[in-house]
């Protein structure tokens, strides 16, 4: 039982940032946690932290020894929901990890609801287009959108199905014109989606190839959805969006959907969870609410 001994006070110094951050959630003096933090590295011969006179950040032995403290603190975490599993009112800290524009306009939204009715409740919610390893970094909860890769150590429910579309602003149409199949994509400026070197490319279900790729000229790549909306309010060529996305700006004549004929991509949103012998009572709230308050199929 010894080699417990500082083991939470290290995690909620990590999960909190820093020792003054958790002094407070741990109802303790900051100089009490670098004592209970400089104890276990003595204890262990390891530095966990990189210290200076402001903040503190975690060594490699350090985010090793972490990513192992908190599995099994999750295990006495669940222990305590299992006990909870009878009892309404649901405590702890959610972290949650979700795409960016997505998850700050549709998910966060319905989950930051919850903390009104349930007072135990914390959220930590990480807005990143990057797929996280849930285990990894620590996440309770992951909504993706699209195809999911097959993980053996993870559970899914499906919340919502999205449809693309491709659009532009009437000035462009009216200047370049309207392109009325995908074999006139090539020959229109198009705004897309990418990071550093690489593009989300365009595809496209069609009755001759499941997936037909087809890109148009590309001048301006951009990591920010919204971003890409904007310029194509602006005339600056066409875009392929979520249909949610655009339907206000469609509504009020800043945008035009084209290429109706064809068949759009669609494509589902998903609850992802570490797989474990029972559902913490936080997780299946937050999947819960998500699944019910997050239109069926979002256009």
């Amino acid at each position: 039982m010894e080699q417990l001994n500082g083991i939470p006070v290290f995690v909620e110094a990590v999960e909190a940032g820093g020792f003054s951050a958790a002094a407070k959630k741990l109802n303790l003096t900051r100089s009490a946690v670098g004592k209970t933090i400089a104890r276990l590295e003595e204890r262990l011969g390891v530095r966990l932290f990189h210290r200076t006179t402001r903040s503190q950040s975690l060594t490699e032995e350090g985010r090793f020894f972490y990513e192992r403290c908190l599995r099994a603190v999750e295990e006495i975490r669940l222990g305590e929901a299992l006990l909870e599993s009878g009892r309404r009112e649901v405590r702890g800290k959610l972290r949650v990890t979700m795409p960016v524009i997505f998850g700050r306009q549709c998910a966060a939204p319905i989950l930051i609801r919850l903390l009104e009715k349930h007072p135990g409740l914390e959220l930590d919610l990480s807005f990143s287009d990057r797929v996280a390893d849930l285990l990894e970094d620590g996440f309770d909860l992951a909504v993706r959108n699209g195809p999911l890769k097959d993980e053996a150590d993870t559970m899914t429910r499906r919340l919502a199905t999205q449809r693309l579309t491709v659009c532009a602003s009437p000035a462009y149409l009216e200047k370049h014109g309207e392109p009325l199949s995908l074999d006139e994509l090539p020959e229109h400026e198009g705004i897309v989606y990418g990071k550093r070197d690489s593009h989300r490319t365009w595809v496209f279900p069609t009755p001759d190839d499941p997936w037909r790729t087809v890109l148009p000229r590309t001048r301006l790549r951009l990591d920010d959805l919204d971003a890409i909306r904007d310029a194509a309010c602006d005339g600056i060529g066409l875009a392929w969006l979520p249909c949610w996305m655009v339907r206000d700006h469609v509504a009020a004549g800043r945008l035009r959907q084209v290429l109706k004929n064809v068949t759009p991509v669609i494509f589902e949103t998903h609850a992802v969870w570490p797989k474990s012998p029972v559902m913490l009572p936080k997780v299946r709230l937050a999947i819960d609410t998500l699944a019910r308050e997050l239109p069926p199929f979002m256009e």
